[in-house]
């Protein structure tokens, strides 16, 4: 071989040994630091997962309060509208009242006729 073959064969050698030298201190540098954030990224996913489920449960929850507030309403305006139907039979009630006329001292009067209403 020339003189020439065995430079170039040593300075491949050379190029072959800084490529070596140069990947094993890059690994040795990165790979703790790669490590660290592949924990971190296992970390964040497993946050993700318990927001994203937190998330659903949560929008269960909301959903269920609505129904839930749904019924009430309904029960309210069923008891306003019966409340309304009784205050009628009051308010009927009360203009009779009014009306019957009873001689006498109106304090006995009204307590007589409130007695009558309500069959004492």
């Amino acid at each position: 071989m020339s003189a020439w073959a065995w430079r170039a064969a040593g300075a491949g050698l050379l190029i072959l040994l800084g490529m070596l030298m140069g990947t094993w201190a890059a690994t040795g540098h990165f790979r703790p630091l790669l490590d660290a954030e592949q924990n971190q990224v296992a970390s964040c996913k497993a946050a993700r997962d318990n927001l994203a489920g937190l998330a659903t449960e949560q929008g269960k929850a909301l959903s269920d309060l609505v129904l839930a507030t749904n019924t009430r309403q309904a029960a309210a305006e069923q008891a306003v509208s019966q409340a309304r139907a009784s205050a009628d039979l009051d308010y009927a009630a009360a203009n009779r009242l009014q009306q019957e006329r009873i001689g006498g001292d109106q304090c006995a009067a009204a307590s007589s006729i409130i007695d009558k209403e309500l069959g004492l």
